[in-house]
C-alpha cells in the first residue's frame, strides 16, 4: 500500500497543461521549471519513505 506513494511524483508531472505557465516567477524561474526542480527533492524523500517501509517489511 505504502507504494503507492511513488505514483504521487508520476501524477504531479504527467499533466503538463497543469503547470505550463511563467507565472509565477521564482528566483527569475518560470513556474514551468521550478515546479518540476521542486519535484526532485518530493520524489526523493517519498521514495525514501517508501525504502525504509519495504525494507521493515521484508
Amino acid at each position: 500500500m505504502v507504494r503507492l506513494l511513488l505514483v504521487i511524483p508520476f501524477i504531479g508531472l504527467l499533466w503538463i497543461p497543469f503547470y505550463n505557465f511563467r507565472e509565477p516567477a521564482l528566483f527569475g524561474f518560470p513556474f514551468f521549471y521550478w515546479y518540476q526542480l521542486a519535484w526532485v527533492p518530493v520524489s526523493a524523500i517519498l521514495t525514501y519513505i517508501v525504502y525504509l517501509k519495504v525494507k521493515h517489511d521484508s
